[in-house]
């Protein structure tokens, strides 16, 4: 007769509501619901139809925060969470961060002519 493993991992036995979900993470549940509507966030239900959420969730949704605290929108983070947790090893998801990198660039850029610009009035101004 083989024995059976009874050993959980600890990561697999957590399991947490929303509400715990929000404690630990900080984020409301109102936008952790979001974030489920925009499938940034996939739950499992109970039997009674409860929302419950493993340990990885909430180093998901602590990235999202991050996504959303670079300017990115939720429809820009979706295609990019599987590469970044590593779900996916394709490069699609880095190539779109990048281009977002690369338009902050040129916004900085051009934020900075436009200061030079108002430098150049207020300088102006004063010289009369």
């Amino acid at each position: 007769m083989t024995a059976l493993d009874t050993r959980v991992s600890p990561a697999a036995s957590v399991s947490l509501s929303i509400g715990e979900l929000s404690a630990r993470t900080g984020v409301s549940v109102r936008s952790l619901r979001y974030y489920e509507e925009q499938e940034l966030l996939r739950p499992l239900r109970t039997a009674a139809g409860h929302r419950r959420f493993d340990a990885e969730a909430v180093d998901r949704v602590l990235l999202v925060q991050r996504l959303f605290a670079a300017g990115l929108s939720s429809r820009e983070i979706a295609p990019v969470l599987p590469c970044l947790l590593g779900r996916d090893s394709g490069e699609q998801g880095l190539e779109a961060l990048h281009a977002h990198r690369a338009r902050l660039e040129q916004e900085i850029a051009r934020m900075r002519d436009t200061a030079e610009i108002l430098d150049e009035v207020l300088e102006e101004r004063r010289g009369r």
